[in-house]
């Protein structure tokens, strides 16, 4: 098994191990995709990588991170990502979505105004959490979700996987990490709760359970489910690797077939031992303990060190961001680096 080994995911084979990890534009209009989007994304797949996984894409409008977010909320945003999907699928590569919500981490501005929270004056809202309990100083306190809220989301999830689908997307990522609202439920730091929501694993667990299986109930049985976590908050008393292979265990016998290990994003001022593969040994630990195939994500820059990650049985998958935005063709350069036949587009092959 190498980088350039397809990796089958239940009737889907992913060409190579090489993911384009979800990055937010925050370029949408109306939660609906657009040129951007398209170039961005198709850049990708013309580039050879495997597995395109579309930025977070909130399931309600409450959920965006920004006003300026993708959205599966309402049938109008379909046809705009079905677009992007049917050209990049028709370069060979996978296309898969990352379904969101913000939770308390929403409402606030993209990273180039500032990054803060915006005001309702501004066309921002309140958050919704676990807990009433502000992500920051200088942002707003979240309403708690009750009983009615927490099913509205579980089926919001539901119902975004069913418009993924109707946009031709073949693979669906429930996104439970970075500090965003399935996460903040996980962690005990964010989850003050005492129903049967918060207080122990078992609860603190219980949506993140419940939302995977509502979509795996809404996707197609012959396609993926993939779970984005972070495996620890970087925090005592947060959630932590442990924790993070008992969840998966569970989302394996909902029928996920990938976890995507990622670590972080819950609070600020975490502190994280930044530098390559950091996160790479959560994804191993993962997969060997947990018994599921998992991604590893972070500060991965180079073809001999993706490849080692796969080779040496870290991960199944590399996903890929920021080495992505500085080369969108790094699978073609990888494949001469490596020695393995890169899918080259046939209008690039002079290239080659």
């Amino acid at each position: 098994m190498h980088l350039f080994s397809p990796l089958a995911l239940r009737s889907v084979t992913v060409r190579n191990r090489i993911a384009a990890s979800p990055m937010c534009q925050y370029s949408a209009s109306e939660g609906r995709a657009n040129d951007w989007h398209l170039v961005h994304l198709g850049a990708f797949a013309t580039g050879g990588v495997g597995l395109v996984l579309v930025e977070a894409t909130a399931v309600e409008a409450r959920g965006r991170i920004s006003p300026l977010d993708l959205g599966l909320w309402e049938d109008g945003q379909i046809e705009p990502l079905a677009r992007i999907v049917r050209f990049a699928e028709g370069q060979g590569a996978a296309m898969g979505v990352q379904l969101a919500h913000a939770g308390r981490k929403a409402s606030t501005a993209a990273p180039w105004s500032g990054g803060g929270p915006v005001a309702a004056a501004d066309g921002g809202w309140q958050p919704v959490a676990p807990s009433a309990l502000p992500f920051a100083d200088g942002y707003p306190t979240p309403a708690a979700l009750d009983l009615a809220g927490i099913r509205g989301v579980v089926d919001a999830f539901a119902a975004a996987a069913r418009r993924a689908r109707a946009a031709g997307f073949r693979v669906a990522e429930v996104h439970a990490a970075h500090g965003y609202l399935l996460h903040q439920f996980l962690s005990p730091l964010t989850n003050r709760r005492t129903d049967a929501y918060g207080g122990g694993f078992e609860n603190r667990t219980r949506l993140v359970r419940e939302v995977t299986a509502a979509v795996r109930a809404a996707w197609p049985e012959e396609l993926p489910v993939l779970v984005r976590i972070s495996a620890t908050d970087w925090v005592e008393g947060g959630w932590d690797a442990e924790q993070s292979v008992e969840l998966c265990r569970a989302l394996k016998a909902l029928g996920v077939d990938l976890v995507d290990v990622s670590t972080g994003g819950l609070v600020p001022g975490a502190k994280i031992p930044v530098g390559p593969g950091y996160q790479t040994g959560f994804a191993e630990r993962i997969r060997r303990e947990a018994g599921v195939a998992t991604g590893s994500v972070g500060m991965i820059t180079s073809p001999e060190q993706a490849d080692h990650v796969i080779r040496s049985g870290q991960a199944d998958l590399v996903l890929l961001a920021r080495e992505l935005l500085r080369d969108p063709h790094f699978p073609l350069r990888a494949s001469k680096v490596l020695g393995h036949e890169g899918p080259w587009p046939k209008q690039y092959l002079r290239a080659r």
